[in-house]
């Protein structure tokens, strides 16, 4: 039996995603780390680790983002590696620089291919040399608002402005006539550099109804490069993703291995090494366009290990330690068909807004190609303090069909009360013709999420509610009358806007 060069793995986040790398690290026989702060001093994770030290305050920046308390606790405890989850320190460059300089071992990339790819400019000359599609545009930082306007008459509007060192929807913005370039500009500069500290924008085409589809990679350290097929994440609010599926419902086979073969130039481009994940943007004739790496395991990976019957944490880490793929490209296919739900404490009928308060009732479902990654239990307070994920929910089958019909039947089994939450918006998608058909685009929810298919959606879950509280109410009346029982506490009917 192979000796990790590994012993101990120190995870610098939280929820979930540490205890999805401590499960993987446990059936290694590697020894975990956990820290937490002081929100988290009775959560789920800490508890899960062989050991867990308190790294700080509630707010991330006294203590999820303290790289240099990290490393100290890392190197008091003799830990051999990190691994940075997903958020927080995950793709800070500087981070990955000091751990290694500190004799630890960083599970993703190095400091060069991090930051090469956390700015879009530099990823764009980066990946110029290989043939990979891009969104027709300029390559470099614009400032001047009348240089703006000629690139947006060459592109043609609709056009984009995009924080180069951006993500997530912040600094970015649509821009349709020229009289609004000006003001849309000076926003989306604005806002990226309290966002990320640099105000520089580019300027691109706006690829409008596009899909949203990425490809996951492994590179290791002796020059192997593969890809694990696509992930279909165009069902987005605020440009980010709640629901995920693998493969994606429109890739022809032809598309699929022209991505797959542009995703591994991509991570070639910049001496790529670990698990990253190659964004594409797909548009209505099906032309992909290269949008951006992330140098660090994504959120909805399980799709991926579904599909594939992979492990991509153990992958990290075997690479992390030195070890050549021991899989190629041709040994690798596609099984059946995975779908995530991204369970977030949001209100999925108030414009997904934050919903804290306590878990008085958290139960997960159970069974068959149901799985659930979860960092929550019953009695817990959903903290103010970080992303207001709980947990993710993924299904499979044997294709899509049933992967579907296999999350509405999860996502019944489901019981959260204290909070609400996006398991009522998922069943919406996952019932919505569109989405049933694989007929829809990053647009879904403008599109189809409105106030009146909400209403047409929840009448009827809302119906039989009340008809349940109705039949039951009138039993205990009749019991009464009969003089057989006493009436007991109102039912608690579920309230349904």
């Amino acid at each position: 039996m192979k000796k990790n060069k590994i012993k101990k793995i120190l995870v610098a986040n939280r929820g979930e995603i540490a205890i999805r790398v401590f499960t993987t690290a446990k059936k290694m026989g590697i020894k975990t780390v956990a820290v937490y702060s002081t929100a988290d001093r009775n959560a789920p994770h800490v508890r899960f680790a062989d050991e867990a030290v308190l790294i700080g305050n509630a707010p991330s920046n006294e203590s999820y983002l303290r790289g240099d308390k990290i490393i100290e606790v890392a190197k008091k405890l003799h830990v051999d590696a990190i691994h940075p989850g997903y958020g927080f320190l995950s793709e800070n460059a500087d981070f990955a620089n000091k751990v290694k300089e500190n004799g630890i071992i960083f599970i993703g990339p190095d400091e060069k291919a991090i930051q090469t790819m956390g700015d879009k400019l530099e990823a764009k000359d980066a990946v110029s040399h290989y043939d990979i599609p891009m969104v027709p545009g300029v390559d470099r930082a614009v400032e001047d608002v009348e240089e703006a306007v000629k690139i947006a008459k060459q592109v043609g509007f609709p056009i984009l402005i995009k924080a180069a060192a951006g993500g997530g929807g912040k600094g970015m913005r649509v821009v349709e006539k020229e009289e609004a370039v000006k003001e849309q500009m000076q926003r989306a500069i604005s806002e990226a550099k309290a966002a990320f500290g640099n105000g520089a924008v580019f300027i691109e085409k706006y690829v409008q109804s596009p899909r949203h589809v990425e490809i996951q990679v492994l590179a290791d350290k002796h020059g192997n490069v593969i890809h694990l097929f696509e992930r279909e994440c165009s069902v987005q609010r605020r440009h980010q993703k709640v629901v995920e599926e693998a493969p994606s419902a429109v890739l022809t086979l032809g598309i699929r291995e022209a991505m797959g073969k542009a995703a591994v130039n991509v991570a070639k481009a910049c001496d790529y090494v670990g698990a990253g994940t190659v964004e594409f943007l797909l548009d209505a004739d099906k032309n992909f366009y290269f949008l951006e790496m992330n140098t660090r395991l994504q959120v909805e990976h399980p799709v991926t290990e579904f599909i594939t019957g992979l492990d991509l944490v153990a992958q990290q880490i075997k690479i992390a330690e030195g070890e050549k793929l021991s899989i190629k490209q041709d040994d690798l296919q596609i099984n059946g068909h995975a779908v995530e739900l991204r369970v977030y404490a949001e209100d999925p009928l108030d414009n997904f807004a934050p919903s804290i308060g306590k878990l008085s009732t958290y139960q997960v479902p159970k069974g068959e190609n149901i799985r659930v990654d979860n960092g929550f239990e019953e009695g817990m307070e959903v903290p103010i303090y970080y992303d207001p994920m709980l947990a993710k929910l993924i299904t499979f089958g044997k294709n899509r069909t049933e992967a579907i019909r296999k999350m509405i039947e999860a996502i019944d089994k489901y019981k959260i009360e204290g909070v609400k939450t996006t398991l009522p918006f998922g069943k919406f998608v996952c019932k919505h013709p569109s989405f049933v058909s694989g007929n829809f685009n990053t647009h879904f929810v403008k599109d189809y999420y409105t106030t009146e298919a909400i209403d047409d959606f929840y009448k009827p879950e809302a119906k039989i509610a009340a008809t349940i509280a109705l039949k039951m109410y009138l039993d205990e009346k009749r019991k009464l009358k009969l003089g057989t029982n006493s009436i007991k506490p109102a039912v608690k009917v579920p309230f349904v806007k």
